[in-house]
């Protein structure tokens, strides 16, 4: 299926704003980032996925579609660590519900972004975003001659989102099609899922990803007295992968810490024990893509989930 040009938006200057400091070295993302040229030196480049068409079949709190924009306003008056360069490549927006055409525009953005070797940090939208930005993964690996490359996914979500994509392909669907994807392209399946929480995912969806291997570490599990251990235990799975897409799916958090969410967390993980986790995703030498999803700034309170998205992009593009 072919992506549609008239569906990406360019980056907008307007939302990058804020507080500018006279002292030197005092520089804050909004004064920093760039729009997105050809041929520009590799960097991180954020790019907006405006869409919660899969929220909305998944009969979950539509608003995520906003998430790019307040993201990006989160984002512009933190200050700047970065060695290298960072850039704004606009969105891609969702028509009505076109979700499919949509997630196809997105990869075919991402593709090109990771063959100039950037690092792409796709700002959500609803987690419907996993599958375009797989695709986008797919499809750079499979142009370079990546025969059958061991990509690891980490997903840290509250769900698995792993429900059959034969009834409705949804934000509930996206890594039950990445396994498909793999199975027909003859790739391993390698899906690690942190956070997930028992009380939101039915025991048909624990079956399946028993069935499917999936590495799984429940929100109970990730303590402040046992992060050792899960850390240990994604390493090991790190080990084992050539390439990292890390996804996050902003309900992992606690209510308080994310409230403006498609499903806010009971209980959740806090952000003080997640920070370490993507750390070591970062540090690996083999992060390709991150993707932030299910930001809903339409249920915000004061700004606390954006605000904790922006804060876990910074941290993303601190080693560079």
């Amino acid at each position: 299926m072919p992506s549609d040009t008239s569906l990406h938006q360019d980056f907008d200057r307007t939302l990058w704003q804020g507080r500018t400091d006279p002292e030197p070295g005092s520089e804050r993302w909004h004064q920093k980032i760039q729009p997105l040229a050809e041929g520009g030196t590799p960097g991180c480049a954020l790019l907006g996925f405006a869409c919660d068409a899969g929220v909305a079949r998944n009969q979950g709190r539509v608003g995520a579609a906003d998430g790019p924009a307040a993201l990006r306003r989160a984002l512009a008056p933190l200050a700047w660590h970065r060695q290298g360069p960072a850039y704004d490549a606009g969105d891609v927006r969702c028509q009505g519900d076109a979700m499919e055409v949509a997630q196809q525009a997105l990869a075919d953005r991402l593709a090109p972004l990771l063959g100039e070797g950037h690092l792409p940090i796709v700002l959500g939208g609803g987690h419907e975003v996993a599958y375009a930005s797989w695709s986008g993964l797919a499809q750079h690996l499979a142009a370079n001659g990546e025969t059958a490359p061991r990509v690891g996914i980490v997903n840290l979500d509250a769900h698995f989102d792993l429900r059959d994509p034969r009834h409705v392909r949804s934000s509930g669907t996206p890594f039950a099609q990445i396994a498909e994807d793999c199975a027909q392209r003859g790739w391993p399946f390698r899906y690690a899922c942190l956070g997930v929480s028992r009380a939101a995912n039915t025991r048909a969806l624990f079956n399946r990803a028993d069935e499917l291997g999936v590495m799984v570490r429940e929100d109970r599990d990730i303590t402040a007295p046992r992060l050792t251990d899960i850390e240990q235990d994604l390493a090991d799975f790190l080990r084992d992968c050539d390439h990292l897409y890390l996804t996050i799916d902003l309900d992992v958090l606690p209510a308080a810490e994310a409230p403006g969410v498609s499903a806010p967390a009971a209980r959740g993980v806090a952000l003080a024990l997640i920070e370490p986790l993507i750390e070591s995703i970062r540090d690996s030498g083999k992060l390709r893509l991150a993707d932030l999803a299910e930001l809903n700034p339409g249920r915000d309170i004061d700004g606390r989930t954006a605000r904790a998205a922006a804060r876990l992009v910074h941290l993303l593009t601190l080693n560079d």
